[in-house]
């Protein structure tokens, strides 16, 4: 097997070695169907199975009783900016939105694109996005609160979930999804793109109450909304029968061998801490998110000047230490810390920050 790096892109990023061993195992052949899992039919048996164990798994993780569907829709995170909107805002009543940064900003305007009354109840912009505002007030008529659980460019991450007032909440939980466990009572409608914690590219997890589903306006077009996807079981047309089959894969790893979401979150919060410990204690580098707002998934810092970030960064590659590079928005250093992300590569990253510091 050729020698594998140390994956910290932010998405499309790493994923689990077992599960890219399973594939590679049953990508000819998948179950003894003398067929790729890229050549079986949506509608047959065995894409069935593959398709309701990945609800299943997703259900018994979080924990979800019949209320809540789980789907899968095409055109990742993004799409679900228009779609929210579009089949969840009530008649003359606001939508708010708390805005942290980039996916946040991205998903308010598609609102607004719309004609929506948008309420953006609280902002974090006139500090670059650098912390978490927690000082809002929610309008107790509003169709729905959306945050963004995690910043994926700035590095912060709500560890505590907004005060919804009664309100439903949606969450763009693309970045932090399945990397702890969480209430999901509070929630109608939670979106995720797959590429970070649950699979490959172009493809959106949707989990959704099923209160949520009246809204849908029947004169929409018929891809757009969620009861298509609700009623057709994610089957109206082809889906992406290869990424639904990883996130299987991904789902059966994180249940049966991390041992669930508390492990899980157990393991991620050591992750992150032990490269914060470097950061803080460090003369040349510098954390960028406020450390009460700090992510556990992406962890963003800076060094002294532009030049040595440079350095920093064409070394971190020569020593198999990829995607290191922070957001072209932003620049500075990220390091990307989801599930798949094994304790053996944050110490590979942790040994070379420090010598790489100690030669300065």
């Amino acid at each position: 097997m050729e020698k594998r790096v140390h994956n910290f892109n932010p998405g499309p990023a790493a994923l689990p070695l077992p599960v890219l061993k399973e594939i590679k195992k049953d990508f000819l052949s998948f179950r003894g169907s003398g067929m790729s899992i890229t050549e079986i039919s949506h509608r047959s048996a065995l894409f069935d199975e593959v398709l309701n164990n990945a609800v299943n798994r997703t259900k018994r993780l979080l924990d979800l009783d019949d209320s809540y569907h789980v789907l899968f829709i095409q055109g990742g995170a993004s799409m679900q900016f228009c779609m929210i909107p579009m089949n969840l805002a009530l008649p003359d009543r606001p939508v708010n939105y708390i805005n942290t940064g980039t996916w946040s900003t991205k998903a308010i305007k598609e609102a607004q694109i719309q004609g929506k009354d948008v309420r953006v109840i609280a902002t974090s912009e006139e500090k670059d996005f650098s912390y978490l505002p927690y000082d809002y007030t929610v309008d107790k008529q509003a169709s729905y609160l959306h945050f963004t659980s995690n910043n994926t460019i700035k590095g912060t991450q709500w560890q505590q979930f907004p005060d919804r007032e009664g309100v439903p909440l949606i969450s763009d939980m693309s970045s932090d999804f399945m990397s702890r466990p969480f209430d999901v009572k509070p929630f109608g409608l939670i979106y995720a793109g797959a590429q970070k914690n649950l699979g490959p590219s172009g493809i959106a997890m949707v989990i959704i109450r099923e209160d949520m589903l009246e809204r849908v306006p029947d004169n929409m077009p018929t891809m757009l909304k969620y009861t298509t996807f609700k009623d057709n079981r994610s089957l109206f047309n082809t889906p992406p029968t290869f990424a639904i089959y990883v996130i299987d894969l991904v789902l059966k790893w994180l249940e049966e061998t991390i041992g669930g979401l508390k492990k899980m979150e157990s393991i991620n919060r050591e992750k992150a801490s032990l490269i914060y410990e470097v950061i803080d204690n460090s003369k040349i580098y510098q954390g960028i998110a406020e450390v009460k707002s700090r992510s556990m998934m992406n962890l963003t810092f800076r060094l002294r000047d532009e030049e040595l970030e440079g350095r920093f960064l064409a070394e971190a590659t020569e020593n198999g230490l990829i995607g290191l590079k922070g957001h072209r928005s932003v620049g500075g250093c990220r390091a990307s810390l989801y599930n798949a992300i094994t304790m053996e590569s944050v110490k590979s990253l942790i040994e070379f920050m420090r010598e790489f510091e100690e030669k300065l």
